[in-house]
């Protein structure tokens, strides 16, 4: 019962291949599909063999069956037991002359920050969930270090925000371009997420996604904003045209008793994401555009040109 398909070393027995045929045909009539088993062959078998071997499976029933010969690969799970040992041996002499470790960037020198320097603090709120991103900045106005603080202490948020704010700061003091952080984050989507206080970025996938949208617009460009921010910050200014014109003289009455005019963009990010799908491209929440959705992230529509 301790037979196996290789004979060990220093012994002679093992279970020829034809054993292996007929244990799998003994079970195969209770099995519906076939049977994930190798016929290990040894390795003085012949072409002739290997042609009977799939030919008496055929005979005894078998669906399927898969044929190996002994050291018929250059390297291979099971082999001889001193011969294993000698490639082990070349593998542990391989491994000490390699140095335990090495590094990636031998000429990179970390920028530390100075004792004293500026900090932008930033508050937001996403669905709810408050914090503050504080970056500290080298004299160059270079943003060096981030710390991310979510208002409830001792979630898994807030431990997840402290190791991303670290790994962050770490890489730009050891001269990662912020942008490669802001690209990578960018429209992650996971909970929290939704509509945002900052007029700039009305909608959110992820609290991450605002840290790289915010990150990106304060120190590379307002691109990163989204597109429907401009049309928020845009509906203040238009409120006090219309009550200026309302004392215009030729203004008729009915018009002077008529509501102020409201900008009807400015409401359109809270309520245009309700219902709508997720971007196939890059996984933003689309606005109806027509009888369709349009991304007003990368551009993308749900079919309609």
């Amino acid at each position: 019962m301790f037979d196996c398909s290789l004979a060990p070393a220093g012994g002679g027995r093992s279970i020829s291949w034809t054993g292996h045929v007929k244990m799998m045909a003994s079970t195969q009539p209770f099995l519906s599909g076939a049977i994930s088993k190798t016929i290990n062959m040894p390795e003085e078998s012949t072409i002739d063999d290997i042609s009977q071997a799939y030919i008496l499976s055929w005979k005894m029933g078998l669906k399927a069956v898969a044929v190996y010969r002994d050291n018929s690969k250059r390297s291979q799970p099971l082999s001889a037991a001193g011969q294993q040992k000698d490639e082990k041996n070349a593998e542990a002499a391989a491994s000490a002359a390699d140095p335990l470790q090495r590094e990636l960037f031998p000429r990179a020198q970390r920028e530390k920050m100075p004792a004293e320097r500026a900090s932008v603090t930033h508050k937001f709120s996403i669905g709810g969930h408050e914090g503050y991103i504080t970056v500290g900045m080298y004299e160059d106005n270079r943003p060096g270090e981030i710390f991310i603080k979510m208002s409830k202490e001792g979630s898994t948020l807030s431990g997840i925000m402290d190791g991303l704010a670290l790994t962050i700061s770490l890489g730009l003091q050891y001269g990662v371009p912020l942008k490669v952080f802001v690209d990578k984050l960018l429209n992650t989507r996971f909970e929290p997420s939704g509509i945002t206080a900052n007029p700039n970025i009305r909608f959110v996938s992820s609290v991450l996604d605002y840290i790289a949208r915010w990150l990106g617009g304060r120190f590379i460009s307002s691109d990163y904003l989204k597109l429907n921010g401009e049309h928020t910050a845009a509906a203040p200014a238009s409120a006090p045209v219309v009550q200026a014109s309302s004392a215009a003289p030729a203004m008729t009455e009915a018009m002077r008793l008529a509501p102020p005019l409201t900008n009807p963009q400015s409401s359109k990010p809270r309520d245009a994401h309700e219902g709508a799908p997720t971007c196939s491209e890059c996984g933003m929440l689309m606005v109806p555009n027509g009888a369709c959705y349009k991304c007003e992230n990368c551009g993308s529509t749900s079919g309609c040109s």
